[in-house]
């Protein structure tokens, strides 16, 4: 059994994303010949922040691949519109050695040394269970069912500037869950740098 932190890692975003998002909203009114490259952020948060035309920035995309805990992934596909591509405990068998004959799993935080010890002997029990299951040659897909929510997952998540807008609104705030919260203070700072036109400079972070 391994435990692993979560991670956020930026794959890929639009290049020049501002400069993209500039010019389609220029489209709207034929001003592409007004393009300054030195006022693109007064200009979009012009637009975006004081007209609320929000629709603009959804030309500007980015993916990230994402490492939690089960539990926390089923909060994250939640969010519309994106596409997901998903580690599948259906198809994955977590006794071969590309898995290292082993499950891994993200520890939840804020536990006492107490809570720790009965958290561990409850994911080893998940984990005897599982390659108990396995070996009677239960298949991957029925043995999962013994597996614990904070297992490891690996998602691969791609949206818009605008829906990650939203979802960093929603999973930064205060009241997000600690886990989910952690994952989106990754990547909006990734964000604030990709883009800090539209996300703001990485010293906003909260």
């Amino acid at each position: 059994m391994r435990i692993v932190p979560q991670s956020a890692t930026l794959i890929w975003a639009t290049p020049k994303a501002a400069m993209e998002i500039e010019l389609a909203t220029r489209t709207c009114y034929k001003s592409e010949d007004a393009y300054d490259p030195a006022r693109t952020g007064e200009f979009l948060d012009k637009i975006v922040n004081q007209y609320h035309h929000e629709s603009v920035i959804e030309h500007g995309v980015a993916s990230f691949r994402i490492v939690c805990d089960r539990g926390v992934s089923h909060e994250i596909v939640r969010h519309r519109i994106a596409s997901y591509s998903q580690e599948s405990t259906r198809y994955c068998n977590y006794s071969k050695d590309k898995h290292g004959n082993e499950i891994s799993i993200v520890e939840p935080p804020g536990l006492s040394v107490p809570e720790q010890l009965i958290w561990m002997n409850a994911m080893e029990a998940a984990e005897t269970a599982y390659f108990q299951l396995i070996r009677a040659k239960v298949t991957p897909q029925i043995a999962r069912s013994v597996l614990p929510t904070c297992l490891k997952t690996e998602l691969v998540m791609t949206t818009n500037f605008r829906s990650w807008k939203n979802f960093l609104n929603l999973r930064t705030a205060k009241g997000a869950h600690p886990q989910i919260r952690e994952i989106a203070l990754q990547i909006q700072v990734a964000l604030q740098k990709e883009c800090p036109e539209i996300f703001g400079s990485p010293q906003s972070s909260t």
